[in-house]
C-alpha cells in the first residue's frame, strides 16, 4: 500500500486551517497513487497550544472527524490524523482529554481510534489523560494497521505487543523534538526490524512554542531500512508497505518464532 507521510506542523491553534492543509495534502497524495495519508501527532490543533487543548478538543465522532471523513472520501484514500479527543459524555472518561489518533477509511468510515498510553513530560501530563488500550488495529489495504503515538514507540514492549497481535504496518504520529532525533534516525528502523513490521513515523517540523521539532519522518521496513525519509522542513513523502515483501522477511527472520516467553516473566 502506497503510504504518504505529511511532515508538517500545520497552523497551530487553528483546526480550520489545518483541515485545509490536510485537504490539499490528501489531493497531492491521491494524485501520487497513495492509499493512506498519515499526519503528525496533534495535527488537527497544534501541539504546543497550552490550555487551548481543552477548548479545541472534540469527541472522536465530532465535527472535525466528519470533515476528515469527507476529505478521505472525496480523494479516495484513508487518513490517520492526530488530535485532542474529548472523552464521551456517557462514559467514565467524560470530561477528560486524550492525545489521540484516528484512522478513517477511503469511504469515510471511522476504523480505529487510539489514545496515547505513555505521556511525555509535564506538558502532556498536565493536559491529557493516558489511554488504557495498548493495541488498537484495523484492516486496511490487505494489511493489519496499528496505531501508536510518539513516546509510545520508545517502549519496546509496546511495539512487541503489536507484533504479537499481527500488526503489519504501525502508524506513529509524533511530535519529536530536539535533541531526541536519534529516535527517528536509529530507533524506528530498529523497531521495524526487531518486530518484523513496517513503521510509519510521521513528525512535526519547525519551531512551535518552546519546542523545536526535528522532522525526519520515515517509513521503515522489516529489513531495518527506511523506504522514505523526510528532511527537517515541511514535506510530503511516499513509500510502499508491501505485504508480499513483509511475508518473505518474516519467513527469513526468526525473531518472533525464536522468542522464549517463559524467561521474560520478570518484565511484567
Amino acid at each position: 500500500m502506497r503510504t504518504a507521510l505529511l511532515q508538517s506542523s500545520g497552523r497551530p491553534g487553528s483546526p480550520a486551517e489545518n483541515l485545509k492543509v490536510l485537504d490539499a495534502a490528501a489531493g497531492r497524495a491521491a494524485a501520487a497513487g497513495a492509499g493512506l495519508l498519515v499526519t503528525p501527532e496533534m495535527f488537527l490543533t497544534g501541539y504546543a497550544i497550552g490550555d487551548a487543548v481543552a477548548r479545541l478538543a472534540e469527541p472522536a465522532d465530532g465535527e472535525a472527524a466528519d470533515t476528515v471523513a469527507d476529505i478521505a472520501s472525496r480523494h479516495g484514500l484513508a487518513i490517520a490524523y492526530g488530535y485532542p479527543e474529548r472523552g464521551g459524555a456517557d462514559g467514565n472518561d467524560g470530561g477528560t482529554v486524550f492525545n489521540s489518533a484516528q484512522l478513517i477509511s477511503a469511504d469515510g468510515t471511522r476504523l480505529a481510534n487510539y489514545r496515547k498510553t505513555h505521556l511525555f513530560g509535564c506538558f502532556e501530563r498536565d493536559h491529557f489523560t493516558p489511554g488504557q488500550e495498548a493495541v488498537v488495529q484495523a484492516d486496511l489495504g490487505g494489511l493489519r494497521v496499528g496505531l501508536m503515538i510518539c513516546y509510545d514507540v520508545e517502549f519496546p514492549e509496546n511495539v512487541r505487543a503489536h507484533a504479537l497481535a499481527g500488526t503489519d504496518l504501525l502508524l506513529v504520529p509524533t511530535a519529536q523534538m530536539h535533541p531526541f532525533q536519534f529516535v527517528a534516525e536509529s530507533m524506528i528502523p530498529t523497531r521495524a526490524f526487531e518486530n518484523q513490521m513496517y513503521v510509519a513515523y510521521v513528525n512535526r517540523s519547525g519551531r512551535e512554542g518552546e519546542f523545536e521539532f526535528v522532522g525526519l519522518s520515515a517509513l521503515a521496513g522489516p529489513d531495518g531500512v527506511a523506504r522514505a525519509r523526510a528532511g527537517r522542513t515541511e514535506e510530503l513523502v511516499f513509500a510502499d508497505a508491501d505485504p508480499v515483501a513483509l511475508a518473505a522477511s518474516r519467513e527469513a527472520n526468526p525473531y518472533l518464532q525464536d522468542r522464549r516467553p517463559g524467561l521474560y516473566g520478570s518484565l511484567v
